[in-house]
Order: C-alpha cells, then sequence, then structure tokens
C-alpha cells in the first residue's frame, strides 16, 4: 500500500475542493483557483474537510498513481491557501538581476542582458540585486519557471559562479594546477 496515497489530506479554512464528473477538481481558494483532471480508477472521498483517494486494485498501474495522484491534489490545496515560491542566487562578479515591471533582467556575464516575462499567475521579486524569487500558486508552473532561469547559466563547478537554486551545494573541482 503507498504511504505516501493512503495519507489524508486536510483542507484549510476557506479552501474548497470540488470533485465533479469524470474526476474533474477544483480548488478554490484565497490566492486562486487550480482545477485539474485526475485519473477516473481513483476515488476521491470528500468528508467534512478531509479528502481520502482509494485505488480500486493492487495492480502495477493503480499502485503508481495512487501517491501521484494524492500529491498533486496536497500540492494544489497547499498552494491556493499558501502559495509556493522558489529562490535563485547569482554568483559571480557583475552578475545582477533586476525587475523592469514584470519583467525580469538577468546580467550574468553575456554580451546581452536576458529577458523572461512570467506567464499570467507567476510573480517574480527581486529583494535584492543578486536574488531572484518566483512566486506562484502552481508547484508545477513555479518549479518550471525557476528551472527556466537556473538555464540561462547553471553554476560551474570550477569557481561556482551562474545561477543557483537557495541553498543548492554545488560540487567543486580543483582546476588543472591543482594536486
Amino acid at each position: 500500500m503507498s504511504r505516501v496515497g493512503k495519507k489524508p489530506i486536510e483542507v484549510p479554512a476557506g479552501v474548497t475542493v470540488t470533485v465533479g464528473d469524470e474526476n474533474v477538481v477544483t480548488v478554490k481558494g484565497p490566492k486562486g483557483e487550480l482545477t485539474r483532471t485526475f485519473n477516473t480508477d481513483i476515488t476521491i472521498q470528500q468528508e467534512d474537510n478531509i479528502i481520502t483517494l482509494v485505488r480500486p486494485s493492487e495492480s502495477k498501474e493503480h499502485r503508481t498513481i495512487h501517491g501521484t495522484t494524492r500529491a498533486l491534489l496536497a500540492n494544489m490545496v497547499h498552494g491556493v491557501s499558501e502559495g509556493f515560491e522558489r529562490a535563485l542566487e547569482l554568483v559571480g562578479v557583475g552578475y545582477r538581476a533586476q525587475l523592469q515591471g514584470k519583467k525580469l533582467i538577468l546580467n550574468v556575464g553575456y554580451s546581452h542582458p536576458v529577458e523572461f516575462t512570467p506567464e499570467e499567475g507567476l510573480d517574480i521579486e527581486v529583494p535584492a540585486n543578486t536574488r531572484v524569487v518566483v512566486k506562484g500558486i502552481d508547484k508545477e508552473r513555479v518549479g518550471a519557471l525557476a528551472s527556466n532561469i537556473r538555464e540561462v547559466r547553471p553554476p560551474e563547478p570550477y569557481k561556482g559562479k551562474g545561477i543557483r537554486y537557495e541553498g543548492e551545494r554545488v560540487r567543486r573541482k580543483e582546476g588543472k594546477t591543482g594536486k
């Protein structure tokens, strides 16, 4: 039995979860609204403020989607109530970020600045010129935008320069002169 799938989801006050036909789940909260279609084999049961997921059999397919469905639904509930954020650090001499309106502009050692315009529902903040914070209610989209920003200049192993997630440890290598 999936440990993640068995765990019930507690719905906080102010959040409403609606399960429609074909397992279309809509979650509304103070930060926004998310809708997702889940596999129809998994049964989503809601009693008061607790949601449980039940799979019909112990087949490999049902076991694989049980925990995933529960995790996705729990992320939707967490997103509309508290939201998600992913912080990035710019490490390197002259590396900096700035915000022009909603557009993020990165100067990371290229001949031209790199620009990012976040899609609807995502916010970018620059509290310091070497720190970027991506915020939103959808965990997948927040992570994808943070990953795209990091891809502009991933951290390199010799000097550690580049864009990294906050708290990420970069494995360093010795240069060719080191013994």
